[in-house]
């Protein structure tokens, strides 16, 4: 009885190709600040990086934009609520994505309209 063998498609031998990944609308793609260290507060007193707390807005750097975002670019740092964000992981890394309505403020070097607060 005779064996059919098929040949090897020479897909398999490709390597996978690269995708640029591009935002649509008015969607951001945020990279989270991790804080990995402890944290003091205006009265000294440590806070561990373990505790967590409702409510508290992150800091996050844009990675992506899509072409109705009008506000941001890429690069800025963002401040956003990470509650109910869908995330994203790419290469190890953890990404959130959002419309750029829900970013709270952007942190710039100079502004004419801004608090007068600087990071």
């Amino acid at each position: 009885m005779a064996t059919c063998r098929r040949k090897p498609s020479k897909l398999l031998n490709v390597a996978d190709p690269k995708f640029e990944i591009q935002m649509l609308h008015d969607r951001v793609m945020v990279k989270v600040e991790q804080e990995t260290e402890e944290r003091r507060s205006t009265a000294g007193i440590v806070i561990p990086a373990t505790v967590k707390m409702e409510n508290r807005l992150l800091w996050g750097e844009v990675t992506g934009v899509g072409a109705n975002a009008r506000s941001v670019k890429v690069g800025d740092k963002v401040l956003f609520s990470p509650e109910d964000q869908p995330e994203v992981e790419v290469h190890g890394q953890i990404y959130l994505v959002m419309r750029e309505r829900d970013l709270h403020a952007v942190a710039t070097p100079q502004t004419d309209h801004g608090t007068g607060l600087y990071l």
